[in-house]
């Protein structure tokens, strides 16, 4: 059902910094445009949300980063990025709403310019505060007037303060959409169906490739010399470019395709995959693909992030589901070898691949049952029209 048009144009400001989070943005600003088409998007995001008709301020690859060391190299770009939407924030500009997406360091700071300004502020996919720093629910609460909170245990993290949370399920769910058979994709690439399919999945960041993707490359690269039938697949984030991996892969010697198609196609199409922790774990656990996850950062942020993080497991996959699914390798432990073995325990042992698809069958359930873009679509059209329903259950 969509919002009567109105004779005036309202604008929201939309901020990401993530290539999840431009994937998020995309689809609200679609449901948007359905449910009220008097609304108009302009912000930080990525190619996904300039397709879909958002005004593009800066782009929020160059902006994300992980670790402290990271930001501190980037800080001129993000530093002029939060200056010029803070004048937009007071200007003639000014939004009607401000919606936010993930990238908390730099939203949560821009809420509070948004509240000083007086434009109401909704949060789409917000600060893990159940990993980290759980004490910042009182800083969200006085910065933010409506959260739209994609994990079932989230909205009780804030009860008794003075903030709208509703649960609106995980956007994903909705977004899972197959659109090729196994066999068809991996003959559309080029790929032997008859022959096991490895994938490599990166992730979405440039810190991601400088910390990661060697590793990655070189448990493909033990693999191949292990098992020369194997197959590999890359996919190739929007943020990211071809010869960011082809640098890294001259010489190799190793069979790997590189692909930017449709994820869920591409990891369905995979018998095993290693993956970067972060949304993408989610994406090949919603089309049940066991999976390894690797997380390593500089050793100065991870030395720093070990003493704030309070969590048994790193990957949303295990989050989610409250128990190991999937194996993690972190840090140090993540080595070719480790990797290796772990991967080829996944090919070889059915016993082992049955009961990892068994629990992300689980943790696919335990996401919801889908429409969350429809919903925070319909919380932002409200709250630009004024309707912020702070304190007040939806």
């Amino acid at each position: 059902m969509s919002i009567a048009p109105n004779s005036e144009k309202r604008r929201a400001l939309i901020v990401t910094g993530e290539a999840s989070g431009d994937l998020h943005g995309a689809n609200l600003i679609r449901a948007a445009r359905d449910i009220d088409p008097d609304l108009e998007f302009f912000g930080i995001g990525g190619r996904r949300m300039e397709a879909q008709g958002c005004e593009i301020l800066f782009r929020g690859e160059e902006l994300a980063v992980v670790g402290l060391v990271e930001v501190a190299a980037h800080f001129p770009a993000i530093y002029r990025a939060f200056k010029k939407l803070e004048v937009i924030l007071n200007s003639d500009r000014r939004p009607d709403v401000l919606i936010l997406i993930d990238f908390p360091e730099f939203n949560l700071r821009l809420a509070a310019k948004a509240k000083a300004a007086g434009v109401p502020v909704l949060y789409y996919v917000s600060p893990q505060v159940w990993a980290w720093r759980r004490g910042r629910v009182k800083k969200i609460a006085r910065r933010v007037d409506r959260l739209a909170a994609i994990f079932p245990f989230e909205p009780q993290l804030y009860e008794g303060l003075d903030i709208d949370v509703e649960y609106v399920g995980h956007p994903l769910v909705a977004d899972l959409k197959l659109t090729a058979e196994r066999d068809a994709y991996l003959a559309r690439h080029g790929l032997d169906p008859q022959r096991p399919v490895v994938g490599l999945f990166p992730g979405s960041r440039r810190s991601e490739l400088k910390y990661i993707f060697d590793t990655i490359a070189d448990t493909a690269r033990m693999l191949h010399r292990q098992r020369p039938q194997l197959q590999f697949l890359l996919p190739v984030a929007p943020s990211l470019k071809h010869k960011s991996f082809h640098e890294r892969l001259l010489g190799s010697g190793l069979e790997i395709k590189m692909v930017q198609d449709n994820i869920y196609d591409t990891a369905r199409a995979c018998d095993a995959a290693i993956s970067v922790s972060g949304t993408v774990t989610l994406q090949i656990a919603l089309v049940e693909t066991p999976l390894a996850i690797i997380y390593q950062m500089n050793s100065l942020t991870y030395a720093i992030g070990k003493r704030l993080v309070k969590l048994p497991h790193i990957g949303l996959v295990n989050i989610v589901a409250e128990k190991p699914v999937v194996r993690e390798f972190i840090q140090d432990m993540a080595t070719a070898e480790n990797i290796g073995a772990e991967v080829l325990r996944m090919l070889d042992d059915q016993n082992y691949r049955d009961r990892i698809k068994e629990d992300l069958r689980e943790v696919r359930r335990l996401l919801g049952e889908g429409g969350c873009s429809e919903k925070v679509a319909r919380m932002a059209s409200e709250m630009s029209r004024g309707q912020v329903r702070r304190g007040e259950a939806a």
